[in-house]
């Protein structure tokens, strides 16, 4: 995210984004394996006076933490509307941390969010958590695009099933392998939440594959916990035979629906 508040004419900017860098910044890009959590966040632009920068700066360390933010504010004696640096403050919130990567430019009242997000849930709650922080006096443009991370969740299972032992929910080593490789993805994702989703085929009762379809999904979170993926950014779900996406009259069919799924929330 970054947050630029450039001069204008007669009114203070704002420019806050977070890397890979936009071309208004001079910040290096940085290397593409380091992770969205760790990148610089660069803030620039005019305010008008050195309190209103440290209420700024003091947000936005809050929010992304000391270290990674670049100080690129200057203070000249320009004019605002009322209670500008307020209502710039209040907009600096942890709901701009599901940007990524990300900018957000002020310029008077006229305000305007880009970047990705992982749905459209959260585009509309972005823009909407900015109108409030500010009056109906600012106009919020939103021009946020629900981004690829979803993309990225599917290209690495590729379509492959994630084996457990036949009626448990204890995974094989070759299903544990697959999530070794999603555990990496989902690390380089450190403000979305996922739903993890099981399917079962409909041989059997409805209510024992429904129980059996969470107890994998369960299996599941508990592996990636262990691996090192919050608890609190992991949800789960059992659909049992309710969502096939093969016939279940073959053995590859029935194959293909015992499957774990999943979601960018």
């Amino acid at each position: 995210m970054t947050m630029h508040l450039s001069k204008v004419t007669y009114l203070a900017t704002l420019l806050l984004a977070v890397a890979p860098a936009f071309a208004q910044t001079a910040a290096p890009a940085p290397a593409a394996n380091v992770p969205a959590a760790e990148r610089p966040v660069v803030i620039e632009g005019v305010v008008p006076d050195q309190a209103t920068k440290a209420k700024l700066l003091g947000n936005l360390r809050a929010v992304y933490g000391a270290e990674r933010v670049v100080d690129r504010i200057q203070v000249e004696s320009i004019a605002t509307p009322p209670n500008w640096g307020d209502y710039v403050a209040g907009m600096i919130n942890t709901g701009l941390k599901r940007v990524s990567p990300g900018k957000l430019e002020v310029n008077g009242q006229s305000v305007r969010v880009t970047g990705e997000v992982a749905n459209e849930a959260l585009r509309q709650q972005v823009a909407s958590d900015l109108s409030l922080a500010s009056n109906t006096s600012y106009t919020v443009s939103n021009a946020l695009k629900v981004g690829s991370q979803q993309g990225v969740l599917d290209q690495t299972l590729a379509n492959r099933i994630i084996e457990f032992q036949s009626g448990s929910a204890k995974l094989t080593p070759f299903g544990m392998s697959i999530l070794d490789e999603m555990v990496a993805k989902m690390a380089q994702m450190p403000d979305s939440r996922f739903l993890i989703i099981g399917h079962t085929d409909n041989v059997g009762q409805r209510e024992s594959n429904l129980s059996l379809s969470h107890a994998r999904a369960a299996a599941v979170k508990s592996y990636m916990m262990a691996k090192g993926i919050p608890s609190t950014h992991m949800d789960v779900l059992g659909k049992g035979p309710d969502e096939p996406v093969a016939d279940n009259t073959s053995n590859d069919g029935r194959a293909r629906n015992r499957r774990i799924e999943f979601k960018i929330q």
